[in-house]
């Protein structure tokens, strides 16, 4: 057996750059590169080793290393889970910084490599920079937390274990049940250790993504229940997407005369003008997707883990529905006593669609659901209006700013938004113009995703379609938390559209907080009682400061403008323009859902509250 001298660091790298993945017949490498700030931990073994294959895999330089990994992450939501890039970080706190991040990648079941330096095996010099020292247990670091956020998790304590680590993490980042974030830490001494590894082990080789075929048993059992339905009703998820199953949807939905409904992972499943596009369901969806779904007999989930936004804490289903459910992990497809249909949603679907034969729902059903779809769509097309149907001006919102943004962009451009108010507002508001268009990270929502996603979002699009651009939509507070990929983002070339909707501070947490009968508190900065002088950031010269071009807009005919120039623009642009705090918001569409309000207090408005809030649990479905 021929074998190769490396170190630990050098293999994983040789291994990553001859792993390769077919996508639409092009052979492309599987790891795409990473994103790395490097320190003690990681210069100078695994930073040497990435020195030797910096064409084949390039190494963007982040600013902060959660912000860095939510790039990594949203480049692989672009890529439909298809191809992926690391992290790497030194230890310590580089390392913890990685820690959200790694629980976006895990709640949304999206692949991302962690390489992060360790500890010293020996232990010879410990203490050392950066260790958490654990008296009674010498062996756990910092690392160890990764283990509740990671799909894999594996300390690299010789040479040879990677043999089998490596392959193992590639398998779980490539299966559409087990997807999700792979951890690896290796050890500082060990990344420099030498091994003579087999040269087989560093041949080239093409992955595929497994499609599973849903057992016939499965298919007949839910092809009963759908034969039963007289009101059924198709919740499209994310799922769909990463199995490129938009086509199957729609060939399904049409033979089937079956409405469909989006989750807010599933937006752009279905264009906005499908007829049978019923709008986003939830606690903020749409008076049409959450009428169907208390009036449908049967549920059928595609590819959604049916999370509480979607289901509104699980009252917006009828008590007596029947939930059918397809989808790739065994977990997802078994919630609340659903039918379960294991398998991938593009063979699921033409297996399911095969076993129906001829079978449609009534026109009656669709017709109804047709009707429910165009008075939401009346709704919309006056809520994003900056006037009221008097002509009167309104105060600028979310919504006149998306609907205005939604009207000047072009099909094929990409929309990121993430946590606060906005991931409500573009899932209501936005029309979809092309499938696959919409990223909003909903499901750890976590603030400052938006810029650093829409630079990982960009650097996927800009493969493909260089011409067109990724918007990003984020509040002040997010904005404040992580802004530093703006600067990132003019670095390395990848044009942002970025929009700033300023409402002065936490506002739609502040909408909660006085929506259960407490007092502006803590979440707008006017309400910060232990400011000096609340004042205003200016976000213009801010963004300036960081290599963008950048305007402050007055009005949403100043936006479109303003938007227009950004277009154009050769680099990132961002755009910033206030919005009300209380009296902007898209105030139909929502369902319940589920909060810990006070059962005590000597507040009377949080007791009311309180009693409102519960009097809506007896809709709610107890497991069943």
């Amino acid at each position: 057996m021929k074998t190769i001298k490396l170190t630990m660091a050098q293999a994983i790298i040789r291994y990553l750059a001859n792993q390769y993945i077919e996508i639409d017949g092009e052979r492309v490498r599987l790891c795409a590169g990473g994103f790395g700030i490097f320190g003690h931990g990681n210069v100078t073994c695994l930073g040497e080793a990435l020195y030797q294959h910096r064409e084949e895999l390039p190494l963007y330089r982040g600013q902060n290393e959660q912000s860095m990994a939510m790039a990594a992450i949203a480049y692989a939501k672009q890529k439909l889970r298809q191809r992926f890039m690391f992290a790497t970080s030194s230890a310590g706190p580089g390392t913890t910084n990685l820690l959200t991040a790694a629980g976006i990648a895990h709640t949304n079941r999206l692949p991302l490599l962690l390489l992060c330096g360790d500890t010293f095996v020996t232990r010879l010099p410990d203490p050392v920079l950066q260790q958490v020292e654990h008296f009674n247990n010498p062996a756990i670091s910092v690392n160890d937390a990764f283990k509740p956020v990671s799909r894999y998790w594996d300390r690299i304590t010789h040479p040879a274990q990677i043999i089998q680590s490596l392959p193992a993490a590639i398998n779980m980042l490539l299966d559409p049940a087990d997807c999700g974030p792979a951890f690896l830490g290796l050890p500082q001494d060990v990344q420099g250790w030498a091994y003579d590894y087999p040269e087989a082990f560093f041949s080239e080789k093409t992955h595929r993504i497994r499609r599973l075929t849903a057992d016939e048993r499965e298919i007949s059992d839910a092809v009963d229940i759908l034969k039963s339905a007289k009101r059924p009703l198709i919740i499209a998820g994310g799922g769909v997407q990463y199995s490129r199953a938009e086509t199957e949807l729609m060939a399904f939905a049409e033979k089937h005369n079956m409405p469909v409904v989006e989750t807010i992972a599933g937006r752009a499943n279905l264009l906005f003008e499908h007829p049978l596009n019923c709008g986003p369901i939830g606690v903020t969806g749409s008076n049409s997707a959450n009428t169907l779904a208390g009036k449908a007999d049967v549920v059928f989930a595609v590819g959604t883990r049916l999370q509480d936004f979607t289901t509104g804490s699980w009252t917006v289903f009828a008590a007596d529905a029947k939930i059918v459910s397809l989808n790739a992990a065994r977990h997802d497809a078994s919630k609340h006593l659903s039918a379960p249909v294991v398998g991938d949603a593009r063979l699921g679907l033409t297996q399911l669609s095969a076993a129906l034969g001829a079978h449609r729902s009534t026109d009656e059903w669709s017709g109804f659901a047709h009707k429910e779809r165009k008075a939401w769509d009346a709704y919309v097309d006056d809520n994003i209006k900056p006037t009221d149907k008097a002509g009167n001006n309104r105060p600028a919102s979310y919504a006149q700013v998306i609907g205005k943004v939604n009207e000047l962009c072009e099909p094929e451009d990409r929309v990121v938004a993430a946590a606060g108010g906005l991931p409500a507002e573009v899932t209501a508001n936005w029309r979809t113009k092309s499938l696959g268009s919409v990223d909003v990270e909903f499901g750890f929502s976590c603030m400052g995703y938006e810029i650093a996603g829409g630079w990982g979002a960009r650097i996927a699009q800009s493969e493909k379609q260089k011409d067109q651009d990724t918007i990003v939509f984020t509040g002040d507070g997010s904005y404040l938390m992580l802004n530093s990929d703006i600067y990132s983002s003019v670095l390395t070339g990848m044009k942002l559209i970025i929009m700033i909707c300023d409402n002065g501070g936490f506002a739609v947490i502040n909408k909660l907080q006085n929506n259960t009968g407490n007092k502006s508190f803590n979440n707008l900065i006017a309400d910060s009682n232990i400011a000096v002088e609340p004042f205003a950031v200016d976000f213009e010269a801010h963004a300036k400061s960081m290599g963008a071009d950048s305007e402050t807009v007055h009005s949403i005919a100043e936006l479109g403008e303003a938007f227009k120039r950004a277009k154009a623009a050769s680099k990132t642009y961002v755009i910033c323009i206030q919005v009300d705090a209380f009296d902007g918001w898209t105030k139909e569409g929502h369902a319940w859902w589920e909060v810990g309000t006070p059962s005590v207090s000597e507040d009377a408005s949080v007791r009311k509250a309180h009693k409102d809030w519960e009097s809506e649990r007896d809709r709610q479905r107890k497991g069943v």
